[in-house]
Order: C-alpha cells, then structure tokens, then sequence
C-alpha cells in the first residue's frame, strides 16, 4: 500500500531576510524555523532543506542497510548512519556524503561492503537524489 507523507512551510518576507516555519503534518512531531542564513551560513538553532534531507537520507540509508544485512543473515546490532549533504549558493545541493559505522556479528568486511554499496543505491531517498553526488564510507564496527 502506497503512502504519503506531508509537510508544510509558511514563509514570510524575502528571501534574505525573511523566514518560515516548517511543521511535520503527517507525524505531528514537530516544527523548525527555517531561514536562509540558517541554509547558506551559521544554523543558529534554524534548520535548511537540506539538514533536513540530511535526516531523511540517514534514516532510509539505515532502514535499507538494515534490511540487507539482515536478508544476508547478518542482522545487525546497530547501524548508525550521519548524511553530510552540501549546498552551495548560487549552483544548489551538491552531494550527499553518507558515514556509516554499524555493528554486524559475523560478517566479513567483503560482505559488509559489497551491501553498503547496495543499500547507498537501493535506498529511495538516494534514488531521489540522482542528481547529486552520493558517496559513501562505511566501518564495520568490532
């Protein structure tokens, strides 16, 4: 079964020196100030698109490498993910650069590897971002 997910922005003023307010619709969590300083500068307690890509990357990154170590039969202990994506002004998000270091009892380090790379590609926020650069370094934990 399909799903969707919304979120919604309010934004007042210009760019420069307007802001918003992004609010969570689907889940209620939560809201985030969003201001362009906050994306092109200093975050100062805001948010930008692209720290919140950065979330939605690193969390479907896990889920899907997750999944694929454990169809391997590798379930993992822990998967913890960081997505660094880049923004410049001026040309747009420039890349996504995934840190994974994850726990997996009894796996080679060939294996681990060889599902990073797949779950990099197979998750679908990384196909959302065929656009960008996705580069991606993964440790596996002892």
């Amino acid at each position: 079964m399909a799903t969707t997910r919304t979120a919604h922005t309010v934004w007042a003023g210009d760019l420069m020196e307007g802001s918003g307010n992004t609010t969570l619709d689907s889940s209620g969590l939560a809201n985030f100030d969003v201001t362009w300083k906050a994306r092109a500068e200093a975050a100062e307690g805001k948010t930008s698109p692209e720290e919140l890509i950065a979330a939605a990357h690193s969390a479907c990154f896990s889920m899907a490498f997750s999944h694929a170590l454990a169809q391997a039969g590798h379930a993992p202990e822990e998967v913890n993910t960081k997505a660094d994506v880049t923004f410049q002004p001026g040309t747009g998000i420039t890349g996504s650069h995934l840190t994974v270091r994850a726990q997996v009892p009894g796996i080679s380090e060939e294996d681990f590897q060889r599902l990073a790379e797949e779950a990099k590609t197979g998750c679908p926020v990384s196909a959302a971002l065929t656009g960008i650069k996705i580069t991606l370094d993964a440790t596996l934990a002892a």
